[in-house]
This record gives structure tokens, C-alpha cells and sequence, in this order.
């Protein structure tokens, strides 16, 4: 009994607590692949779009008080994300690169208010294929012998793509593989000589090829992208050993002066490694024919003379010089040899002179084309140089004095007598256009002589044109306006090509083509552009013409130019209503609207107004002048204000409509309109006025509604042929084919069958009434008189002797109108009609009348 109160004051304390405890909020933890929840093992490609909503927080409270979401991250890293507290939608704000970071940690938390609950989640990037190949180890540069094998391997190209998978995998082309001598492994990245291919020096020292990495394709940004990268592999040509040495400025002559004395040069002769790239060393050494008194420097070429002139038993002596390779390894190799002149000459008493084929002249000229090779020897020129005195009197310097760097003379240095060589420096300055003749001095100078005897000889070099350009327009694009209506033969335009080249090669012939040069043809000398003579040009049927002009010379150099051609509207067409005379019905309060079309082609010539140029009255209606539209005055709201307006009381009115186009000179066209104005309460009362007002402006609705009808009684007509056939047949009252005469029925039994058959007709259109309004005394609908459209007769009883006539059903032919099934029950209450409503009811009931007299003459 004493722990009673105890346990009692314990079970309420307990009680309270737990009616104050208040439970945490917690995440929904969806899985894999789920787009709400925790964010457990999501995943984001790196191409997602940033502002993109990509995940939603979803979690609950125990106790369903309101939560907020929140992320963060840690401060050393990049808040990618961003969430909206309420209602748990994470955006992306950050570019993800998973090349960069390939996996992102946040901290996401949920919160009632008083609670809350933080998880630690690892978003995982995956890859896109955002990241192109990059070659490394740039550049590829590399040295290679012109005897390489064909087939073999030259240089090994490396590119790496950062993304993962296809996206990640590198394969390797050649940009140019048909153009080229090299061949290239797509998976290796070797590059190797093509088979069959071989490489020469003399010919190019140097190759670029143009090597593609190509990465195996994947997604990005939701479509499948392949990137690549590019690079350039210079392949340097080495010179090898395999052509002989070259002697220069051949042929040889040398003299020895009487003075001369023993050791002194006579001339040197000078020869070159015809591999130029890499040349080996040059021996000299004298064959034959010195008989000792001469002697050659292996290194120099310098001839010498070891004898005085008076101990020299010849005048002449003819000597033969070898040239001969040494190899880097000291092996002999390719030989060469030249024979050498020597005269014996006496003192200096002459000076240098120089001779052409024919003797001495001062005066060399020359007809080259322009642009030769480096290196060109200039083979016209037979240009000899002499000096007639012995030993050092007779050795001279040449020199060429003129525009510098385009050419140099061989040999610099004379002795006695030597070939003249003129050698080609700079091709690209033996231009043309530029130069048409080249004039130098040769100078000829004695060297260690007191007297310094010189000459001088003009070279005058004609330079030929050739065809090193391509005709030039003056413009990229030629841009022309003509009106349409230029007749045929008008110019358009002239263009312009201009090439620098004479003769031949500087004509120009135009030509042009493309889809839209049909209507044009161009001067093939003049580059003018005219229209065919049969050309008719409109601008509303083409207004532009895009087509390509071609400058070629005789060659086939060509260029190209665009041409736009521009017809200006003219205001050549009229405007055009739909049918010159219209009708049309008004509702009061609702405008009508006439139309007319313009076929120019531009404003204004297209642009049309409307005015009205003749009505009676003058003032019922207003026109938009913009839309045609035609309306009432605004004082007019009734039929009861137009009656007063008009003093005949009609509701038809014609109007005279003029559409007037813009353009300059301005064309109308005018057009009859008559309007009928009704009202809205009419149509309501009477359905068949409303169709007989809506079949005025269209008449052919009203001849498909008869001819509907006309075919419904065909059609019933043949059924009951068709079926009073079968039935005589079947109780044999078919009577045999014959020729039979009737006698035509007497009157009495006639006036019977007639009798009968107004009943039947009665009878059936007892169904439908012609529903019309007694004449308004204020309508006047263009008549005479305001008399009332007769009656129909009414309907006679029916005979006894037809008991079952009363379920025929027959249709009533109209023309425009409506008929109503007959509510018996209901009498028709007077409505006030038009005159054009009642004058439809007349004549419908009328063809009504004559269609019931035709089929008693049938029956």
C-alpha cells in the first residue's frame, strides 16, 4: 500500500514525457537508380547541363510537423549543388569534369524545427566523352636517309584521351593518305614508308604529314560525338652518297705569262659534291700532261706553275684533272674529271676581254622565262673571258654589278682565259610582272696588276612571261538590281577579273553557271551580264537569282566569284477582286467584306485600299480602307432607321467598290456589290429564311439540295417499280411479250384516278408547311405593287378506294429554302418576313404545284 502513490506519481511522470518528446525526421532511402530519397549510390554524367534539377530530397517527420531540406560541403571544396529547403529539389549550379573530380561528398540534412538529422552521401560522376585526344612528345620532327627501305618504320606518334571507355580509346590516320608517301598504323601510331614508295633528296628534303587521333566516339550532352586532334610529323630527307662530283664553270683555260714566276697560280678549277645535302670532301690531282711543270692543290683546286716560262717547252699543254670523293670514313669514292688549258703568253699588254661565239663583244643577250630553278645555269649565255697576257698579268676578278641577289657569277677569279657562268640566286625576284628586262655589267678586272686593265660587257636578260597566275576578281560577290520588267539584252552587271600574266595566259573568258543562271548569259570577253533576249523576267514568280561567275584563262587557272541578282518590284498587275459582280447578305450589326488581291510582288504595289465610288443612298455604309470590311453607319442600328433612310423602303442595296493598289503609277479595279440586310431576330423566327439567306450568296448549295431531292424520288421510284414487278410475277400475271393498243382511258375513270392521286400527294406534303410572314407594308423588295404571292389550293378529301395512302412518303423538290414538318397541334403565328423570303416561298410552292401536275399525268 505505500509504493501506490509512488508508481502512481511515476506512471504520470512518464505520461508526461512522453506526451513533451518530439522525434526526429528521417530520409526515405529509395535505392539505386530512384531520383528521390537520401541520395544513396546516385550517380551524375559530367555533360549535365548546369541549372538542371537532378535529384529531390524526400524524407518525413514522425509527428508531421513541416521539414526543410539542406546540403552542404566541405570548405575546401566546391559547392555544386544547391537545394530548395521546402521542397527538397537539388540543382545543379557548378560544370562537373570527371577528370577532375570523379566523385563529389556533401553533407544533406533533414529538420523539423527542432530536430535534426545530417548524412554524409558521395555523388559519383560518370564520364562523357568531352575530353579529345592530345598527342604528347610534341614535336615530331625527324631525320631520315633518302635510301630508306620502303615499308619501314620512321617515327612512332602518341595521343591520350582522359575519358573512360570507347570515349577513352585513340586511333590514329593520315589526313592526306592518298597524296602521300607514307602509310600510317592506326593502332600503333607507327608511321611507316609507304610500300613501293621511295624518298629522294635532289627532288624534296623535307615532308609534313599530317597525322589524325581519332577517340572511339560516346555520348555528350545527349548526342554521340567522335573528337579528334591533329598534328604535323616533318620528316627531314638526308643526302646519301650516289651522285658524282660536279666540276663548275667549265671549260678550263689558264695562261702563263713570260714573267711568270715558278709556283705561281695559274687558275684553279672548282667541283662540287653532287649531293648537295651532305657532300663528302673534294680531292684534286693532276692525270697527265703536266710533264712536271704544273701542279694541282688536292685540297684547293688551284693549278700551279713549278717551272719558269722559259724553261716550258710548249705553248700549250693540256691537262687533266681528277676530282675525286673521300668518304667520312677516308674511303675514295664517286671520280670526276675535266681537262685544263694552259697557254705560255707573254707580258701584260692586254686586257681582259670577253668573247661570244662570233669573237669579242660587249653586248650578251638573253631570253628566259621567268621563275627558273634555284641553281638554273644560264645556258644561252656563251660568255668567254680572256686576257691574252701570261702568268699573274693575266689573272682577273669577275664581277656582276646590278640588282643584287639574283644572280652570281662563276668563276670569281680568272686566270688567263675561263668560261663565264651565270648561275640563278634568287628565283622568286625573276618575276615578270615585276621586271620585263634584267640588265647587269660584267665586269672583268685585273688583280695584281699595275695597269688594273678592265673591261665591261651589258647582259641584258628578256624575261618571258608564263601562266603563274590565276585570274583575279576585282570582288568576291557582285550584288545587281534590275527591274522586272527589263526587256531582253539589258545589262545586269559587269564583272571584273584581272590577271597579271601577257599574252595568252593574261586573257580572260568569263562563264557562269549555277541554278539560277538560266535567265542570264554573260559576255565572255567583256564579263558584262545581260538577260537573255528571250528572257521574261517577274519578280512575283523569282524575285532573287544566286548563280557563280568563272574567270579562266587558256590554261584552265580559274577563280570564282558569287552574283545576286535582285529584281525590282514594278507595279505591273492590277488588283483583283473574286467575281466583278458579288452578292452579299448583311446581319445588322455585322459587316460583310469584299476582297481583292494584288499579284505584286512588293509594298506598296501589293498594298491595296478600298473605297466606295458610287451608292444609292450615299449614306448607309462605311468601308475599312485597310480590310475591305463594309459596314453600317453607326447611326444605323435597325431596319426601322434604314426604311427612313430610303425612301423606296428597300433592304437591297448595290454598291460600286474600287480596290486601289499603292504602287506608282496606281491601278484600280471596281467591282458591283449588292448587299441584303436582314436582321438577327429574323433568322431565329424563320430557319427557312436563314437558309434562304445563307444558300443568295452561294446559289450552288441551293441546285445540290434539289438535285439531293430529285435523286431520293428516282431512287423510291424504281424501288416500287422494282417491287410491283416481282409481285405480278410471282402470281402469274405477267401477260405474254407483246404489242399491246390501249385505248386511251375515258375521262370519268381519269377524273377518279386523278382525284386519287391529288390525295396521295396532298397527303404526303400535308407533312411539311411553306412557312411565310405576311407582307410588311414598309418592304418594297423591288416590285411593282405590294401584292401578296397567291395561295395553294387546299388539298381535296380522299377517296374511299384509297384507304392506305397515308404512309407514302414523298420529298418536295426546292430551290432554295427549307421545308418544315407541320405541327398540328400549333398554328402558325403571323411573322413579319421580307420581301425577298416571301418571294422564294412563291416560287418554290409554284414549282411544287407544276411537279404535282406532271406526276398525275405519270400515274
Amino acid at each position: 500500500m505505500r509504493r501506490g502513490p509512488r508508481a502512481a506519481l511515476a506512471l504520470g511522470l512518464l505520461r508526461l514525457w512522453l506526451a513533451q518528446a518530439n522525434f526526429a525526421p528521417h530520409f526515405f532511402d529509395n535505392g539505386v537508380g530512384s531520383t528521390n530519397g537520401n541520395m544513396a549510390l546516385f550517380s551524375l554524367p559530367e555533360d549535365t547541363p548546369v541549372g538542371s534539377h537532378v535529384y529531390t530530397l524526400n524524407g518525413t517527420d514522425p509527428e508531421g510537423d513541416p521539414i526543410s531540406y539542406h546540403i552542404s560541403f566541405d570548405p575546401s571544396a566546391r559547392s555544386v549543388f544547391s537545394v530548395d529547403p521546402n521542397f527538397g529539389n537539388i540543382t545543379l549550379v557548378e560544370e562537373l569534369d570527371r577528370e577532375r573530380e570523379d566523385e563529389i561528398e556533401a553533407i544533406i540534412s533533414i529538420s523539423d524545427g527542432l530536430n535534426l538529422v545530417a548524412e554524409k552521401v558521395t555523388i559519383l560522376v560518370t564520364d562523357a566523352n568531352d575530353e579529345a585526344p592530345s598527342f604528347i612528345q610534341e614535336p615530331y620532327i625527324v631525320q631520315v636517309p633518302e635510301d630508306i627501305p620502303t615499308g619501314s618504320s620512321i617515327i612512332k606518334v602518341h595521343a591520350v584521351d582522359k575519358d573512360t571507355g570507347s570515349g577513352g580509346s585513340v586511333t590514329y590516320f593520315l589526313q592526306n593518305m592518298h597524296a602521300t608517301k607514307f602509310a600510317m598504323d592506326r593502332h600503333s601510331g607507327v608511321l611507316r614508308l609507304r610500300a613501293g614508295a621511295t624518298l629522294d633528296y635532289e627532288k624534296a628534303q623535307a615532308h609534313f604529314v599530317t597525322v589524325v587521333a581519332k577517340d572511339g566516339g560516346g555520348r555528350l550532352r545527349g548526342a554521340d560525338v567522335v573528337l579528334s586532334a591533329t598534328t604535323t610529323v616533318t620528316v627531314n630527307v638526308e643526302d646519301v652518297q650516289d651522285m658524282a662530283p660536279v666540276f663548275v664553270g667549265t671549260p678550263y683555260y689558264g695562261y702563263v705569262y713570260e714573267d711568270t714566276l715558278p709556283g705561281s697560280e695559274v687558275l684553279m678549277v672548282v667541283a662540287m659534291d653532287g649531293d648537295r645535302g651532305k657532300p663528302n670532301q673534294i680531292l684534286y690531282s693532276l692525270l697527265n700532261g703536266s710533264d712536271g711543270a704544273f701542279e694541282i692543290n688536292e685540297t684547293s683546286g688551284v693549278i700551279s706553275v713549278m717551272q719558269s716560262p722559259a724553261q716550258l717547252r710548249r705553248e700549250v699543254y693540256e691537262l687533266h684533272v681528277q676530282v675525286t670523293e673521300v668518304s667520312s670514313a677516308g674511303i675514295p669514292a664517286a671520280q670526276a674529271m675535266v681537262p685544263v688549258t694552259i697557254r705560255i703568253v707573254d707580258l701584260n699588254n692586254h686586257p681582259p676581254t670577253f668573247y661570244g661565239e662570233s669573237g669579242p663583244q660587249n653586248r650578251f643577250e638573253l631570253s628566259m622565262y621567268e621563275h627558273p630553278p634555284q641553281g638554273e645555269i644560264l645556258r644561252g649565255l656563251k660568255i668567254t673571258v680572256n686576257d691574252s697576257d701570261q702568268g699573274a698579268n693575266a689573272k682577273f676578278n669577275l664581277r656582276l654589278v646590278g640588282p643584287g641577289g639574283i644572280f652570281r657569277v662563276v668563276p670569281l677569279t680568272v686566270l688567263n682565259e675561263a668560261q663565264v657562268t651565270i648561275i640563278v640566286e634568287n628565283s622568286a625576284a625573276i618575276d615578270y610582272e615585276k621586271f620585263k628586262v634584267l640588265t647587269f655589267k660584267l665586269l672583268a678586272i685585273e688583280v695584281n696588276t699595275p695597269e688594273k686593265f678592265s673591261s665591261t660587257a651589258d647582259v641584258v636578260i628578256q624575261l618571258l612571261d608564263t601562266n603563274d597566275n590565276v585570274p583575279k576578281f576585282t570582288s568576291h560577290y557582285y550584288i545587281a538590281r534590275i527591274p522586272e520588267n527589263a526587256p531582253g539584252g539589258s545589262n545586269v552587271v559587269a564583272v571584273t577579273a584581272v590577271d597579271p600574266d601577257t599574252g595568252p595566259w593574261g586573257e580572260v573568258k568569263y562563264s557562269i553557271y549555277g541554278s539560277g543562271a538560266d535567265p542570264f548569259l554573260i559576255h565572255p570577253s567583256t564579263g558584262i551580264i545581260y538577260t537573255q533576249p528571250w528572257a521574261s523576267l517577274d519578280a512575283e514568280a523569282t524575285a532573287r537569282y544566286n548563280f557563280y561567275v568563272k574567270a579562266e584563262d587558256m590554261e584552265g587557272k580559274y577563280s570564282l566569284a558569287e552574283v545576286f541578282v535582285t529584281l525590282l518590284d514594278v507595279n505591273d498587275h492590277y488588283p483583283q477582286f473574286g467575281k466583278s459582280f458579288q452578292e452579299k447578305t448583311m446581319v445588322l450589326g455585322t459587316p460583310v467584306k469584299i476582297e481583292a488581291t494584288d499579284q505584286d510582288a512588293d509594298e506598296p504595289n501589293n498594298l491595296v485600299d478600298y473605297s466606295i465610288t458610287h451608292a444609292e443612298p450615299t449614306n448607309v455604309f462605311d468601308i475599312d480602307t485597310h480590310t475591305g470590311e463594309i459596314h453600317l453607319k453607326n447611326s444605323i442600328r435597325s431596319l426601322d432607321a434604314l426604311h427612313n433612310i430610303t425612301p423606296g423602303g428597300d433592304f437591297t442595296w448595290s454598291l460600286e467598290v474600287q480596290a486601289k493598289d499603292r504602287g506608282s503609277p496606281s491601278f484600280s479595279t471596281t467591282a458591283l456589290l449588292k448587299i441584303d440586310i436582314t436582321d438577327t431576330e429574323m433568322l431565329s423566327r424563320s430557319p427557312m429564311a436563314a437558309f434562304l439567306m445563307q444558300t443568295k450568296d452561294n446559289p450552288m448549295k441551293a441546285v445540290g439540295v434539289l438535285a439531293g431531292i430529285m435523286a431520293i424520288i428516282v431512287a423510291i421510284t424504281v424501288l416500287i417499280s422494282t417491287a410491283t414487278f416481282w409481285r405480278n410475277k410471282k402470281s402469274n400475271k405477267v401477260l405474254p411479250v407483246r404489242r399491246v393498243l390501249r385505248k386511251r382511258p375515258s375521262p370519268a375513270p381519269r377524273a377518279v384516278r386523278i382525284e386519287w392521286l391529288k390525295f396521295r400527294r396532298t397527303k404526303a406534303a400535308a407533312k411539311f408547311v411553306l412557312k411565310e410572314d405576311p407582307p410588311n407594308e414598309n418592304c418594297n423588295n423591288n416590285s411593282l405593287g405590294n401584292t401578296l404571292p397567291p395561295k395553294a389550293p387546299a388539298p381535296p378529301p380522299p377517296p374511299t378506294m384509297a384507304p392506305n395512302m397515308g404512309t407514302a412518303h414523298w420529298t418536295v423538290p426546292t430551290v432554295s429554302g427549307s421545308l418544315t414538318p407541320q405541327q398540328p397541334q400549333r398554328s402558325p403565328k403571323p411573322k413579319v418576313g421580307s420581301p425577298i423570303q416571301s418571294a422564294l416561298v412563291s416560287e418554290l410552292r409554284q414549282k411544287f404545284e407544276k411537279k404535282s401536275v406532271g406526276n398525275k399525268a405519270y400515274f
